[in-house]
């Protein structure tokens, strides 16, 4: 199945502690349905400092479901993607607007 969400796009969270935040996806695990976006879902990693990087608490975003994130049109609002086919290209598009994503 095609991938409704991509790294790259400009999400915003439907549910959870982070709900209504914005950020852009950083990277996706379609096997586990999971997507990491900045600034959403922080959570404070103990590290060991090593001889290139400063150990202590560092900030870490962690995977969230896909299934509670939504793109953002151009009005700025949460939509639903779609495909169809332009020519001979399949393509996503926002429900909301029908623009091309």
């Amino acid at each position: 199945m095609a991938a409704k969400l991509k790294k790259g796009d400009k999400v915003v969270v439907l549910a959870g502690k982070d709900k209504g935040k914005t950020g852009e996806i950083t990277s996706v695990d379609p096997k586990s349905g999971k997507a990491v976006v900045d600034g959403v879902n922080i959570a404070i990693r103990h590290t060991r400092q090593s001889q290139t990087a400063q150990g202590g608490r560092l900030p870490k975003a962690l995977p969230i479901d896909l299934s509670n994130l939504a793109i953002v049109d151009v009005n700025g609002k949460a939509t639903r993607v779609g495909f169809r086919m332009e020519g001979d290209k399949k393509v996503r598009f926002a429900k909301t607007t029908g623009d091309v994503i």
